[in-house]
């Protein structure tokens, strides 16, 4: 894996490229180390509450527009320093609605998604000038607009409206895609919906070919829920992430119609190369091959062109639906396993083992009460996808491998508590949450950010067959409270002026890439905001 140094009281880990033994499946035969160094940071002191989660960035004012769902607004940072990022005003959207979800830039427009005061309710999209702050425009979407994305030529909007039903799941709006036309300018946006209902009938078709649906009396349409957009070069497709349901959606922009969904399959924890750690109990680090299949359930998802043909990159986070009215978690332990199967169940069950880990009621069982097979929930990776849904490349178990190096003392720890070694190991590991891609000297490069221990990971992705590990940084102290304020169980508590400080960087959540051309200091940058400490912090990337 290479050398590992920690800057004093900062927590701040850095791996080198050199030899990667140490990370399961990956080949590095001529590594270019890619080095992220902390410029600046902006701090909105709010703990645990969302307050800065997706950033965008616009070019020609350089400011970054970040989603504070605490606050029910988009705050706006001036970068043109990036060592002294600071706020210079606010996009309020609480008149608009319950909660901003996700911001994107291009060409001077700002477009915020805002989901409703009840969120099985129809949302909006607002557009606002980056320069001036003015609200120009506000246009109705779907249910819960959870991802919104430009076109690459700017002139349409994709939303993802990931429709998720009420606590008692009484409620269930359909999942749907809103393609906004600005072809016409702001001031007469046209919208159209894709939605799924023409596979409502193929219910069946589907789920033999390994798509979830499984939500108590749902159809397809209202069962499928939209999570991240991608959009592609040609500006007419974009690729929509189906999370819970392990799955991709192809759409045309166009025309606004879902093409294609394409099922994801499962990843294989008895493969060596796929070993997991799936136990808070065992006293340790035991990343091991288990008789249990991943579910890759990707939230963010990017794309790339290699040789012609243009490839998908997910972040394979994981997601499980836990409502009052459906719950489709289990631990291991409170199953009956076929013994034919497991002819080990009794130990396999035990809570050093298998028998803590996290898995569906949904998938591996005829009956609903013998389980022949155990399904996890996301597989602790990031994978390459063609666009027919073959895997390329997946990272395998190199997540936690490399964390267990970098961080011994932290390995799978939760992201709200700098106190919590081992404490996710029974549920998504170190879960990734966002990617994005970068091209740096003729080369593209992934950078995977762990949602839960914290940190980014950086891959070498140009060539999806000789998939590179570069290097790993985590902003993040664990030697100080993750918070100022603590309830009497010692749990910390939320809201503003609860942020500790010296904590840094906690909960990275979204993810951008701004190439050296479109940067302030005519260098990459990677703008990370991390949603439980509530900064956002620039990084300087360096290749050499």
């Amino acid at each position: 894996m290479g050398t590992f140094r920690k800057a004093p009281r900062t927590g701040l880990l850095l791996a080198a490229a050199a030899g990667s033994a140490a990370c399961a499946g990956l080949a590095i035969p001529a590594p270019a180390r890619v080095s992220l160094t902390a410029l600046g940071s902006y701090a909105s002191g709010v703990f645990g509450a969302g307050a800065a989660e997706i950033p965008a960035h616009d070019p020609s004012t350089q400011r970054l527009f970040v989603v504070n769902a605490n606050d029910v607004r988009v705050d706006v940072l001036d970068v043109r320093d990036p060592m002294r990022p600071r706020k210079v005003g606010a996009l309020e959207a609480r008149s608009l609605g319950g909660s901003a979800n996700s911001v994107a830039v291009a060409r001077g427009l700002v477009a915020v998604a805002i989901e409703a005061e009840r969120k099985q309710e129809d949302g909006v999209v607002a557009l606002y000038e980056a320069a001036s702050l003015l609200l120009r425009a506000v246009v109705p979407v779907g249910a819960l607009p959870d991802c919104v994305a430009f076109t690459p030529d700017g002139r349409w909007l994709v939303v993802a409206n990931e429709g998720e039903p009420d606590a008692a799941y009484r409620v269930d709006p359909e999942g749907s895609v809103s393609l906004i036309d600005l072809r016409g300018g702001v001031e007469r946006p046209r919208v159209a919906t894709a939605d799924f209902r023409a596979f409502d009938a193929r219910g069946d078709e589907l789920r033999a070919a390994g798509v979830r649906l499984f939500g108590p009396g749902a159809t397809v349409s209202q069962d499928l829920e939209p999570e991240f957009v991608t959009t592609l070069p040609d500006s007419r497709r974009a690729w929509v992430t189906l999370q819970e349901n392990n799955a991709l959606a192809e759409v045309d922009v166009h025309e606004a119609r879902v093409t294609r969904i394409v099922p994801l399959a499962f990843k294989d924890h008895r493969l060596a190369g796929n070993a997991l750690d799936p136990s808070d109990r065992d006293g340790g680090i035991r990343i091991r091959s288990w008789p249990v299949y991943g579910m890759y359930q990707p939230d963010a998802i990017a794309n790339y062109r290699f040789r012609g043909e243009t490839l998908l990159v997910t972040a394979n986070e994981g997601d499980t639906r836990d409502y009052a009215g459906f719950r489709e978690e289990a631990r291991v332990q409170d199953l009956v396993l076929d013994p034919q199967v497991f002819p080990a169940a009794e130990t396999l069950q035990h809570p050093e083992n298998l028998g803590r880990l996290k898995v569906t009621r949904a998938l591996g069982s005829a009956d609903g009460a013998v389980f022949q097979r155990l399904f996890a929930f996301g597989a602790r990776s990031f994978s390459i996808w063609t666009l027919r849904g073959e895997q390329v490349f997946d990272s395998g178990s190199g997540f936690e491998s490399a964390t267990a190096f970098a961080l011994p003392d932290a390995f799978n720890a939760d992201h709200a508590d700098n106190d919590s070694f081992d404490s996710r190991s029974d549920d998504r590991g170190p879960e990734p949450e966002g990617v994005v891609l970068g091209r740096i000297a003729g080369r593209t490069y992934a950078f995977v950010g762990l949602e839960r221990v914290g940190g980014i990971l950086v891959y070498d992705v140009t060539d999806p067959r000789d998939v590179g590990f570069r290097s790993y940084v985590n902003r993040r102290n664990f030697a100080v409270d993750a918070c100022w304020k603590a309830d009497a169980g010692g749990a910390c508590r939320t809201g503003p002026g609860s942020a500790n400080p010296e904590a840094l960087d906690l909960g990275p959540e979204g993810l951008i890439f701004v190439p050296a051309h479109q940067s302030p200091i005519g260098a990459p940058l990677l703008v990370v905001a991390n949603e439980v400490s509530g900064t956002t912090t620039l990084y300087r990337v360096d290749v050499r």
